[in-house]
């Protein structure tokens, strides 16, 4: 019998109803240990995102040119999301087997340890075609971190919490993701506030790389003192672990696996678009202000946040498929609108276009976590749930920023907005054929069939 399952005796020896909605002791310290490693996976792509944005096809790719520079720099950036499903094998198999918190502990080490190198790189000017390769070296090390770092933050989470508040407390990874936006495009904004362009390029954008030291500390310091789940205590207790969980997860439910990628892809899509790809389009296509479009992206984090704590709360309410289901589906049409918005190159519609298109992202991840958590079981549950999030994030992450200037430049910023419509499409399509999650337990013995 789990925490979530325990019951108490009335006066005449009658269990007492279980209340779904107590949350237990401790849950505060469980959602900061969360919220802190997610802050430091996408704190670490924000930055570079920025970066390759704004400095990289100068500093590592500068004989390309500017147009293949950004091509190339967003390529590095997709390196890494090639590489997440990698990791979510890598560190799922030991998740489900060793449990999550010793694996957290090292994905954080490991995206911590990345990003303090990418701060400490010599530029291409320094050591020539060494430089873009050790990038991209360190972006599949970042991508392998981080492809183990959101399943076991968001299990955390969600096999401490109390069934009835579960959507709440597994968003706070996601949060974190909110969270890390703002403070990636605020270290930024003070390096180019507080710097002539010729030192930003020179040094200053080592700064925000170099800062994640801080956050690595802290988020150690905050895990170590942390107890597993006690999920997988209880599954542990009943049954050997799994000894190839990722082998058991596609025997048992492959078709589950593959409805979770395409659900989760929305989030990745508008989060990268709005919150990266956008902070290139703004400053390069349509020459706005450097300082004002990090103003806007930093924004847009604060919005994704509000638009994470929404969703997750209505799920909780309404389910996690509604919530989806309804976010998809406005952005569906958003994406057709916004890119003949931001060409009317106004500053007030750059003001509304990144913070809506982050809002959105908000909206459809907040559920996210929960989802995941409820979809798969225990015994390969963090290989299946990170595999799904780790293939999503190729697809609808990785893919979309890369592919942006090429079609943008060659048919049209409307043709990409139909290729963003189509992917938040896709998601539409895929949760509403996986079904509901919420009344699930995490604990239960049986694969249960998802309608």
């Amino acid at each position: 019998m789990t925490h979530s399952q325990e019951q108490t005796l009335g006066p005449v020896g009658v269990p007492n109803p279980v209340d779904e909605t107590v949350s237990p002791p401790g849950m505060g310290r469980v959602a900061t240990a969360s919220f802190i490693g997610t802050v430091i996976e996408f704190y670490d792509f924000g930055i570079y995102g920025t970066a390759a944005a704004l400095v990289f096809p100068e500093v590592f790719f500068p004989a390309l040119g500017p147009a293949a520079g950004i091509t190339a720099s967003f390529a590095a950036l997709g390196v890494a999301f090639v590489a997440r499903p990698f990791g979510s094998l890598l560190f799922g198999h030991f998740g489900d087997r060793l449990g999550r918190k010793k694996t957290l502990i090292a994905t954080m080490l490991l995206m911590g340890l990345s990003t303090i190198l990418v701060g400490c790189m010599p530029t291409a000017d320094q050591i020539g075609m060494a430089a873009p390769v050790l990038i991209v070296v360190l972006r599949v090390l970042q991508g392998l971190a981080a492809g183990g770092e959101f399943a076991g933050a968001v299990l955390f989470s969600s096999e401490h919490a109390p069934k009835g508040k579960r959507g709440f407390w597994a968003m706070f990874p996601n949060f974190g993701g909110g969270g890390a936006i703002t403070l990636a495009n605020l270290t930024f904004l003070l390096t180019t506030l507080f710097m002539s362009d010729d030192t930003f390029i020179s040094w200053g954008w080592r700064v925000p790389f170099l800062a994640s030291f801080l956050l690595v500390i802290v988020g150690l310091w905050i895990r170590l003192r942390i107890d597993e789940t006690p999920v997988f205590k209880n599954q542990v207790a009943r049954s050997v672990p799994s000894r190839l969980p990722f082998l058991e997860a596609l025997k048992h439910q492959p078709r589950q696996v593959l409805l979770a990628t395409g659900t989760v892809m929305i989030g990745f899509a508008l989060t990268y678009i709005g919150g990266t790809y956008l902070v290139s389009y703004g400053t390069t296509v349509l020459e706005l202000p450097r300082a004002f479009v990090l103003s806007m992206a930093m924004v847009g984090g604060i919005t994704i946040s509000a638009g994470v704590v929404l969703g997750a709360v209505l799920s909780d309410r309404i389910g996690r498929r509604w919530v989806i289901v309804g976010a998809a589906g406005v952005a569906v049409v958003w994406a057709l609108a916004l890119f003949p918005l931001l060409d009317l190159g106004s500053r007030g519609v750059f003001a509304i276009g990144v913070p809506v298109t982050l809002f959105l992202s908000g909206i459809a991840t907040g559920p996210q976590g929960a989802f995941l958590s409820e979809l798969f079981h225990t015994r390969y549950r963090y290989t299946a749930a990170g595999l799904s999030y780790s293939l999503a994030g190729m697809l609808g992450g990785g893919i979309p920023p890369l592919i942006a200037p090429s079609v943008i430049d060659s048919l049209g910023s409307f043709s990409f907005g139909c290729i963003l419509a189509g992917v938040c499409l896709i998601s539409l399509i895929c949760v509403l054929a996986v079904g509901e999650t919420r009344q699930l337990d995490l604990d239960r013995v049986t694969v249960d069939p998802i309608a």
